[in-house]
């Protein structure tokens, strides 16, 4: 095997591995400092909170109507 093969090898992995290294160092830096930057923004210019709607109460006629239903339906159960 050729010893400089072997170094050829090793400089292009290192290149390699070194630019993710790089890359991803960047990336971290960018991202902590879209969250400063994000948090002062917000400071000035909050969000608006969602009013939360409460469900609408169902009729009291729906309710006795499935309790008709089931009682039907035990009475069937029960003759069979």
């Amino acid at each position: 095997m050729n010893i400089t093969m072997v170094n050829e090898g090793l400089t292009i992995m290192l290149i390699g591995m070194g630019t993710v290294f790089v890359f991803l160092t960047i990336m971290i830096g960018v991202m902590h400092l879209t969250t400063f930057v994000l948090k002062y923004i917000n400071k000035y210019f909050p969000e608006e909170l969602p009013v939360e709607k409460k469900p609408a109460k169902k009729k009291t006629a729906d309710d006795v109507e499935i309790a008709i239903a089931i009682a039907c339906a035990f009475q069937q159960s029960q003759k069979s």
